[in-house]
This record gives C-alpha cells, sequence and structure tokens, in this order.
C-alpha cells in the first residue's frame, strides 16, 4: 500500500549570518562566517569566549511589547522565524484547516536566559518577586505554544528534546504525523538561544567549546581540520513547512523538496561521547535510505552533524564509511556548521533548511576553515568552496549526547 508523500513547501531561519533565510543562503554559499566575540554578556573570563550569535535581532518588528516582556529568547525567535515561514509558504491557517495544521519543534535546553535571569532575582530579591511568568516563559514547549497562539494551529503540538538532534526527531516526528494522516500540514524545525553566562560555562566545563581561536573567531569552527579544538556554541531558528503532497498541490503551493526517509538510533553507550566504532550514527542513516527506500548509492549530497568536535568528525567519518562504502569518497559533504557555530537543538532544523536548498537551488556549500584535512577525515568535505551540483537524494544528520541519532533524507523536486 503506498503511503502519503510529504513536501516542504516553506522554509525560513534565523541564524548567526543573518535575520532572514535569503540573507543567511546567501552568505553561507559565499563562505562567510556569522561567529564573532560574545556580546550577550561579559565573557572576559571565559575561556571560550565566541559564539555564533543572532545579531541585531528586532523582536518588536514580529510581536507586541507586551508580549516581548513575557518570552525568552528563544520563543522569540520561534514566533519571529514562524511569522516568515508562514508568509514564505503563503499557507493560510483557517477555521476549515486549523485541526489539520500541527506544530512540532525541536529544542535542546529552553529558556536558560530566563532560569538565569530569575535564579539571580531570587538570590537578591527573594522568592515574592519571581514573575507568574517565570514558568511559562522558560518552558521548551512553548516555542511551539507560542506559535500556535499567533498562527491558529490547532493540530498535534509537540516539542522534542534530545539534545542536539532535538530538530531531526522534531521533523522526523512531524513526517511521521502526515505519514499517519493525523495532520495534512505541520510547522516543524528547531529553536536555540543558550549563549548565557551558564550555557557557555557549562560546555566549557565539559571541554566541549573551542578555546584556541579568541583573538580569530572567524577561524574557531573547523570541522573535520586537523587544528579543530571543539565547538562554536550558536543560536537561532530553522523552519519548515511540511505538507502533504496532495494538500499542497491543491493550493498550488511551491515546493522547495520532497521529504522521503527518516531514521533514529541510540548508541547505548555514553552520556557525551560517541560509539568509537561509528555504528549508531551509522544505524540511523541506514534506517533513513530503508525508510526513504533507496540504496546508499542513490545519495549525492551530505549535512554532515560536523561539530568540530576531535570525536564527534572522526566518528561520523566512521560512520559514513560503514554506511556508504565506496561510494563515500564520491559523496559532496557541507559542514555548515563551520560558518554557523553549533545551534544545539535547532542545529537539524537550518541544516535541514540548508538540505533543502541545496536540493532546489542546485546548489552545495562548501565547507570553511577545512585548511589542513584531518587524516582520519578524509572524504569530500567540501574544503575548495560551493559548487553547482545537481543532486536527486541528499541527506542531513544530528547527533546528540546520550547517543541519540537521527537522519533524514531529502529528494530533489521536479
Amino acid at each position: 500500500m503506498s503511503r502519503p508523500r510529504v513536501v516542504i513547501t516553506g522554509i525560513a531561519g534565523i541564524t548567526p549570518l543573518a535575520n532572514d533565510i535569503e540573507t543567511t543562503w546567501k552568505r553561507l554559499i559565499a563562505g562567510e562566517s556569522g561567529i564573532g566575540p560574545i556580546t550577550l554578556f561579559d565573557a572576559s573570563n571565559y575561556t571560550s569566549r565566541v559564539a555564533g550569535e543572532v545579531k541585531g535581532f528586532t523582536p518588536e518588528a514580529y510581536m507586541q511589547p507586551k508580549q516581548i516582556r513575557h518570552m525568552d529568547r528563544f520563543t522569540q525567535f520561534a514566533v519571529a522565524a514562524a511569522k516568515m515561514l508562514m508568509a514564505d509558504s503563503g499557507y493560510e491557517i483557517t477555521d476549515e484547516n486549523a485541526y489539520d495544521t500541527a506544530c512540532i519543534l525541536g529544542i535542546g535546553l529552553g529558556g536558560l536566559h530566563t532560569i538565569e535571569f530569575y535564579h539571580e532575582k531570587l538570590l537578591t530579591s527573594g522568592p515574592s518577586k519571581i514573575s507568574p511568568f517565570m514558568i511559562p516563559m522558560l518552558i521548551s514547549n512553548m516555542g511551539p505554544g507560542q506559535i500556535a497562539i499567533m498562527t491558529g494551529a490547532k493540530g498535534p503540538n509537540i516539542v522534542t528534546t534530545t539534545a542536539c538532534a532535538s530538530a531531526i526527531h522534531g521533523i522526523g516526528t512531524a513526517f511521521s504525523e502526515l505519514l499517519l494522516g493525523r495532520a495534512k500540514a505541520v510547522i516543524s524545525g528547531g529553536v536555540e538561544s543558550t549563549v548565557t553566562p551558564l550555557g557557555v560555562a557549562g560546555f566549557t566545563a565539559l571541554k566541549a567549546l573551542s578555546t584556541h581561536y579568541n583573538d580569530t573567531p572567524t577561524k574557531a569552527s573547523r570541522p573535520f581540520d586537523a587544528d579543530r579544538d571543539g565547538f562554536v556554541i550558536g543560536e537561532g531558528a530553522g523552519l519548515l513547512l511540511l505538507e502533504e503532497l496532495g494538500h499542497a498541490k491543491a493550493r498550488g503551493a511551491k515546493i522547495y523538496a520532497e521529504l522521503v526517509g527518516y531514521g533514529a538510533s541510540c548508541d547505548a553507550f555514553h552520556i557525551t561521547a560517541p560509539h568509537d566504532t561509528g555504528e549508531g550514527m551509522a544505524r540511523a542513516m541506514q534506517n533513513a535510505l530503508k525508510d526513504a527506500g533507496i540504496a546508499p548509492e542513490d545519495i549525492g549530497h551530505i549535512n554532515a552533524h560536523a561539530t568540530s568536535t576531535q570525536l564527534n568528525d572522526s566518528t561520523e567519518t566512521k560512520a559514513m564509511k560503514l554506511v556508504f562504502k565506496d561510494h563515500a569518497k564520491n559523496i559532496k559533504i557541507s559542514a555548515t556548521k563551520s560558518m554557523t557555530g553549533h545551534l544545539l537543538g535547532a542545529a537539524g532544523g537550518i541544516e535541514t533548511v540548508f538540505t533543502a536548498l541545496a536540493l532546489h537551488e542546485e546548489m552545495l556549500p562548501g565547507t570553511i576553515n577545512l585548511d589542513t584535512p584531518a587524516p582520519e577525515c578524509d572524504l569530500d568535505c567540501m574544503a575548495d568552496g560551493s559548487k553547482h551540483i545537481a543532486c536527486e537524494y541528499a541527506m542531513c544528520n544530528s547527533f546528540g549526547f546520550g547517543g541519540t541519532n537521527a537522519s533524514l533524507v531529502l529528494k530533489k523536486w521536479s
């Protein structure tokens, strides 16, 4: 029995490169970096002082001042990106389709800004000074919740929280809802904003962040490079509108790409480190290929998780070799975190947007700062820049703490 087909009919992004997806994409293809010194707080006594911050974001352009005061920064990103998404897709939520329209996002940590602000207020002023809006501001599901309030989407409203795999798990859940007929359209993707004193301190304590490039921030994120020394924390949003194909065609929607496969797995090994064989990562990719009903040799492009940490990049390379064998050397691999930094729970959202655009525009993003490829990272990671290449199928990977892994397969729409 044939199953429904799912297409991407809208995209939006707020990133360290720009506050809209059109400018973000242009800068990404040009090989520009959105990484700079941390400005959201005083990081002068931190060993890692660089981040992929969203710059010049004006929430007033998307919501009223009272709404802004009652939203954490991550929720402001979610609502702003959703407004851009609805405009790009041309999709209108009405009384007739509201219950068929879902919102399912991936968010890793939620309102860390709010937690830190009110913890300080508790210590300095006491419990009577805590706002009744504190809890609704910090909980992760307020991202999709506020989008639903803004748009009127009354279908399933869900947040997936699986560390750095959150957004792809969210998109995969949205895909499943559409395949099962529980929705006709889903606002999906990922949102995150954790460039805060506690967020940066926590990842620094894990020795996960880059510390060697504080004076040259644009060089700090170096996926697959021999001189990589950790990831660069980032923030932002990447959203997509997913629709059942018949539903999209009936309204004459523009289609960017088709979503054809989703796979997930777990290493069951360690709280932060991937299994050194790459078996868990490979299983997620294999599951996505099986779900799509295609052979490994059909994949022409991968947007890799590629965090710029020693363990992730070497293990992901092993995993790609396990899955694709000799064909691995033929695949064009993009490491777009080299330009955006690592958006944590939002990473898979913006990187799925990039993957859809790569197929739609027939333009594959290059990888910057790959000056000396590490010997163990010997695949074609596009160190020589972006290229006009048409692919039929592409993959997007995300892997998170706790050994959680997720992959998507997209198909070019023609």
